[in-house]
């Protein structure tokens, strides 16, 4: 079957090779390739392919000599990749040391299994793991062309999001200006600060900021992002009015900062507001919300209403993409 694989020389292969093996960009479901004196390496996800390497459509060999932990338990057990990482939310601690043994003996390039003990909790929504196998929580994870260092018992981070992280960067602009109210690990401000931007990343939890201005230099955009540590609330005074672009990645309470965010909002501001509400009304709360706090300084335009993922029974996570515009009428 054809799949997207980075094409280039021979001579070229194996630096090529590294490349893709370094950024988790190669597809180990293909073969690599040779024909017509060229290497083809199949990738997962050509749009993070660095622009100097042409991708191409060709059709390749599947792999079959790949063991997973499927064919070491006879079951398909339920699991998340996070880097070189896996992570299983098992009540049973014998069925989760089962399962760690299985990725152990499979062929998947992991080296470290945890199993969740708690739920997030506290004000930096972290959790506590058990440690199955490997040294230590800390991981560094992949995606989209970005590279994160993270301590999963320090920092909160989900490898579910990548999509949608990807889908807010991508309508970022070089030399936009854009503030994180909850930035983590830098997820969003990272791939933002590649596209050009000027970040600004806000958090509380003082691991984080350490991780999100380490994860700017193995990016490249140290230059690009400012890293606070504190409740974004108290730094509105210095950027007020800086904003061309705002993340509310705070779902349960992002509505409690919402004043924060109109105050640090420019003449034209996107805001991306995370919320979870009942089916039966996802997005109204939200955007409710926003336009109380808003209006009638800004004028409101939601411009995208969109389902990130099911969180609960009836439950959805959900992202509104919303356009403040201030009102000429009214003073800032």
């Amino acid at each position: 079957m054809e799949v997207p694989c980075v094409r280039v020389s021979l001579e070229e292969g194996e630096q090529t090779r590294r490349e893709l093996a370094d950024a988790d960009l190669i597809d180990d479901e293909y073969e690599l390739t040779v024909e017509d004196g060229r290497l083809y390496v199949p990738v997962t996800d050509p749009g993070a392919v660095p622009d100097t390497l042409e991708v191409v459509s060709m059709a390749v060999p599947e792999r079959d000599t790949q063991t997973t932990p499927a064919d070491v338990l006879g079951f398909d057990p339920s699991y998340e990749r996070l880097g070189k990482t896996v992570l299983l939310d098992e009540d049973d601690d014998v069925r989760a040391r089962k399962i760690a043994d299985a990725v152990l003996e499979s062929d998947l390039p992991v080296d470290t299994v945890l199993n969740k003990q708690s739920k997030v909790k506290g004000e930096t929504r972290v959790r506590d793991w058990d440690l199955l196998a490997g040294e230590d929580t800390e991981v560094v994870h992949r995606e989209y062309g970005c590279e994160f260092a993270l301590d999963l018992a320090d920092v909160y981070f989900s490898p579910r999001l990548a999509t949608e992280r990807h889908r807010v960067a991508e309508q970022v602009s070089e030399g936009e200006r854009a503030v994180d109210m909850f930035a983590g690990v830098g997820p969003f401000v990272i791939p933002f600060a590649k596209r050009g931007a000027e970040c600004v990343g806000v958090d509380v939890n003082a691991d984080a900021i350490e991780y999100l201005r380490e994860n700017a230099r193995r990016n490249g955009v140290e230059d690009q992002v400012t890293a606070i540590c504190a409740d974004v609330r108290e730094v509105t005074a210095e950027y007020e009015g800086w904003a061309d672009r705002l993340v509310m990645n705070l779902p349960h309470s992002a509505d409690e900062f919402l004043e924060t965010a109109v105050a640090l909002a420019g003449d034209d501001c996107v805001l991306h507001y995370y919320d979870i509400q009942h089916e039966d009304d996802p997005f109204g709360p939200g955007e409710r919300a926003i336009r109380d706090a808003a209006e009638p300084e800004y004028e409101v335009s939601v411009e995208t209403r969109h389902t990130v993922r099911s969180y609960a029974p009836h439950e959805l996570n959900v992202c509104l993409d919303v356009r403040l515009e201030r009102d000429d009428g009214h003073d800032s």
